[in-house]
């Protein structure tokens, strides 16, 4: 596993649509690998591949209290979602810049996992919020566009994301 180098606002990498991905080659795999080693050194609950300079449907996660659960989804979209949360927001591709951002309270999203195989995944909360912000990198789109207002640097204790 390798760090990969994290992609800044401004890149235009960053404002491009991914690509379906069609198979997994090990590539792919490696690159997987090196996303959650990337997103768990710098901190991160999600990071999509356009973050790291390559423009394929891949997203990896994590939103368990101990970062011990990583979430790997391929081609994900939401199929359903409801109900409503308005809170801060962050992106490893904004280092330290929070906004004000409303996402769904709950979401369902369908994919395929690291086995190519179907997968349809629940959640509420910090769920529904990373899984629509790593989904809205895959279409060019970045959480800094649904902003209300200015972004923010957070002091520590108000930090709980």
């Amino acid at each position: 596993m390798a760090l990969r180098e994290i992609r800044l606002q401004g890149d235009p990498i960053l404002l491009r649509e991914c690509r379906e991905v069609k198979e997994l080659k090990d590539r792919d795999q490696q690159l997987i690998d090196d996303m959650l080693e990337t997103m768990y050194s710098n901190e991160g609950v999600g990071l999509a591949a356009p973050q790291v300079g390559v423009l394929k449907q891949i997203v990896v996660m994590d939103v368990s209290e101990d970062k011990n659960e990583p979430i790997v989804l391929i081609n994900p979209s939401v199929a359903e979602s409801d109900g409503e949360q308005t809170g801060p927001e962050g992106c490893l591709s904004v280092p330290g810049l929070y906004g004000d951002v409303t996402r769904p309270m709950h979401v369902v999203v369908k994919a395929l996992d690291r086995n190519m195989e179907p997968i349809n995944m629940e959640g509420d909360g910090l769920f529904a919020r990373a899984a629509c912000h790593e989904i809205d990198h895959l279409k060019g789109h970045m959480y800094t566009e649904l902003a209300q207002g200015p972004l923010y640097e957070m002091k520590d204790e108000e930090e709980e994301d």
